[in-house]
């Protein structure tokens, strides 16, 4: 074991786990007041949730032995038995077996609870918990294995995903779309404007996620040497890109950059990095960014309103385009000369990794839209998704927890 490797992705871990707090105070801030604390209630019991869910038996289905051509794995780890302070010579040789458990389950948290923004203001708690469950079971620890396991079918396939692109972007961005579309609008949604009660808090969440996701993508190098840092330039670079490119497009449209539009735009320029961030160079990062921007922008404030669908926060339009586009960009843009484990791009002589990276992105958006249908329809068949209109209109805050965020004194 080396003990640089292991502190700096235990620090990566906990970096990792910052994220997920900060999409509540991401999506927090977007929401309307009389909803914030259902949003940070829901990222809390996922943070409970799928911790537990990881330990009992998650982590054995995404990372253990293979048990069936590739697609899942068996549950000789249930209960952890068998992971322990020795390296795992299958993933990370350098570090204990602990430690890689406790990283990725920092990832099968924040997955789920990116989800949150698609149905925001409108899901009853007890169902929401229920979905979450299933979602994570059935649909991110089988994608998890395909790509990342050791006998993974896509992974065989030479399919790259560094950080997530696919597992955790994708995933949760189609999937959030076709949840949006099931639960249906909100109340008032084609008569009034949902404006953020708190941009602030929104400011706040955007620096959290950033700060975090240099554990999220330099973390996964899992080791403290020089793919680590590739990861983290690039993070960072992608970021500053994509978040300028969607400033100066508001500018020249509106008239104006916004604080939510700059903020908007450098995550999604983190979620398009992630699947790319250890396979291309700082300078491809850059164009990798900007077009993350670019696209991003458009299909949240072109294509969403063309299609009308209630996608509360932008789930779809940020992660889900935002990871399709870093997919595939990664099959542009790769480079063996930065990463011998990846292959070359498009860009770089090898057309093969580039259908590779599109042949991922097919069979994984289609897995998770058809799991998460059968999944949805089965939790609202047994005890109902949506609250009442009455319940909504007053507020998920006070008729599903009995609280209200902000007290005025009279």
């Amino acid at each position: 074991m080396n003990s640089g490797d292991t502190a700096w992705v235990l620090t990566s871990t906990a970096l990792v786990f910052l994220m997920t707090p900060g999409v509540a105070f991401f999506y927090g801030g977007l929401t309307r007041r009389k909803n914030v604390l259902s949003v940070l209630m829901q990222c809390f019991i996922i943070m409970c949730l799928v911790s537990l869910q990881w330990v009992l038996f998650g982590y054995s289905l995404a990372f253990g032995p293979d048990a069936a051509s590739g697609l899942i794995g068996n549950l000789d780890w249930l209960g952890l038995r068998g992971v322990g302070g020795a390296p795992s010579p299958d993933y990370a040789s350098s570090i204990p077996h602990y430690v890689f458990m406790m990283f990725q389950a920092m990832f099968a948290v924040i997955t789920p609870a990116l989800i949150i923004g698609a149905f925001a203001e409108r899901i009853k708690f007890g169902a929401f918990v229920i979905l979450t469950l299933l979602w994570t079971t059935f649909v991110y620890d089988p994608i998890a294995h395909w790509v990342w396991a050791k006998g993974g079918w896509l992974a065989g396939l030479g399919a790259l995903d560094f950080a997530g692109g696919i597992v955790v972007h994708v995933s949760s961005g189609v999937s959030a779309l076709l949840m949006a579309v099931l639960i249906g609008r909100r109340i008032g949604f084609e008569r009034q404007a949902f404006t953020p009660h708190n941009l602030p808090l929104t400011v706040l969440g955007g620096g959290l996620l950033w700060f975090g996701w240099f554990g999220f993508n330099a973390g996964s190098a899992l080791s403290a040497g020089a793919l680590a840092s590739t990861a983290f330039v690039n993070t960072n670079t992608a970021a500053a890109a994509s978040g300028l490119a969607w400033a100066l497009i508001e500018w020249q449209r509106n008239g104006a950059p916004t604080v939510l539009g700059i903020v908007t735009g450098a995550l999604a320029g983190l979620v398009a990095i992630t699947p790319a961030c250890g396979f291309v160079s700082p300078v491809s990062s850059i164009a990798i960014g900007i077009l993350a921007g670019v696209i991003c922008y458009f299909a949240v404030t072109v294509m969403k309103p063309k299609f009308n669908y209630d996608d509360s926060l932008d789930v779809f339009g940020v992660h889900g385009i935002g990871g399709m586009w870093g997919t595939v960009a990664t099959g542009i843009f790769a480079q063996k000369a930065i990463n011998e484990a990846g292959g070359n791009g498009l860009l770089f002589g090898d057309i093969g990794q580039f259908f590779v990276q599109v042949l991922l992105l097919i069979v994984c958006i289609v897995y998770a839209v058809i799991m998460t249908w059968i999944i949805f329809k089965l939790v609202d068949s047994l005890f109902g998704i949506r609250v009442k209109k009455d319940d909504e209109l007053v507020g998920l805050d006070l008729t599903q927890h009995n609280e209200a965020a902000y007290t005025i004194l009279e």
